[in-house]
């Protein structure tokens, strides 16, 4: 007796159910220690642009040859891009005490100054550092204060503790961040 075209479908629905669940990570944001003060009262930090591999939920490794390694199994908890421009916005209002908010901007005056951060690399490496590298640039209406700079930031973890140690690593590696655009390009 041979399969008809809905008991193939109901077997492949079946089976796809059966299918381990992925294990999600979250990123506990690390401690604001500091201080900043900067020369907008309210700033909007836009969308952030990341490299294609950084933006899947897939978490991915560089291994020792240089090869991104992911697993389906192993996800971040939320959209990549909507979590980094998150983790930023919190970071720098924290650290400010501006008023920082991520686009669209929700407020009825408009922000100061607007945040675009392009990430060229945002990886956890073999060699146990997770490095994140790019180009921020700095808008304001009148033109005047606008600014923009490169960034190359890495923060240690251990690879041998797997996804949990590179999701602190990427939470502090946006602190840093944060604080690096608050100090070289928000002043």
């Amino acid at each position: 007796m041979g399969f008809t075209k809905p008991t193939l479908l109901g077997a492949a629905f079946i089976l796809s159910a059966c299918g381990a669940t992925p294990d999600l990570y979250t990123v506990t944001p690390p401690q604001v220690e500091q201080t900043q003060r900067i020369a907008f009262r309210a700033v909007e930090v836009r969308d952030v642009s990341l490299p294609t591999y950084a933006s899947a939920n897939e978490i991915a490794v560089e291994d020792q040859d240089g090869k991104l390694v992911t697993d389906a199994a192993v996800l971040w908890a939320d959209n990549p891009e909507r979590a980094i421009a998150l983790e930023l916005t919190r970071n720098l209002a924290r650290l400010t005490g501006a008023q920082v908010a991520s686009e669209p901007w929700p407020f009825e005056a408009f922000p100061d100054a607007r945040l675009d951060v392009r990430f060229e690399s945002l990886i956890a490496g073999a060699n146990g550092q997770f490095r994140a590298s790019g180009q921020f640039f700095v808008s304001v209406d009148d033109g005047g204060r606008e600014r923009s700079g490169l960034f190359d930031i890495a923060v240690p973890f251990d690879p041998a503790s797997g996804p949990k140690a590179i999701a602190a690593a990427r939470g502090r590696v946006i602190l840093d961040l944060a604080v690096y655009i608050a100090e070289n390009g928000l002043r």
